[in-house]
């Protein structure tokens, strides 16, 4: 494995700050002058990916089911319900009575709507890094290849 350090520029105090880190998941894409990935590596890759994803949605239903139950004291499987439904873009189940839930949900709800977007976006990061990149590879071909 690697080890990346970068520098980053404090805004105009001619100071930098380093910061270093091993084996990053981007750094794991291949670079424009390496072949492409074959396919059990790219479906591999896929499926870490699509774990991620996954992991996020999954923490956000945890937290919507925190904040239902405390906020208005629904049980775990209500609790379940109107956050997966609110995830789902479908709206909660059950009214709220409280306040608090009410600020509550409206801010989930919009929280759900940028972890969707944010999911859909890493889940395919490697298939429009693979698209991009085979595109790269054919414009890179000598003249008189096919």
């Amino acid at each position: 494995m690697r080890r990346v350090i970068e520098d980053i520029n404090l805004a105009g105090t001619g100071r930098s700050v380093r910061f270093a880190g091993t084996d990053m998941i981007l750094e794991r894409f291949e670079r424009h002058d390496e072949n492409l990935l074959p396919p059990m590596e790219f479906y591999k890759r896929l499926i870490i990916f699509g774990l991620l994803a996954l992991g996020i949605i999954m923490f956000s239903l945890g937290i919507g089911m925190l904040g239902y139950m405390s906020f208005e004291g629904l049980d775990p499987v209500d609790a379940f319900l109107n956050a997966a439904m609110l995830m789902g873009g479908m709206g909660p189940v059950n009214t709220q009575y409280t306040d608090g839930g009410k600020i509550f949900a409206g801010f989930y709800a919009m929280y759900c709507g940028f972890v969707l977007i944010f999911s859909v976006a890493i889940f395919m990061t490697p298939v429009f890094h693979r698209v991009l990149h085979h595109f790269h590879l054919e414009g890179e071909k000598p003249e008189g290849q096919k």
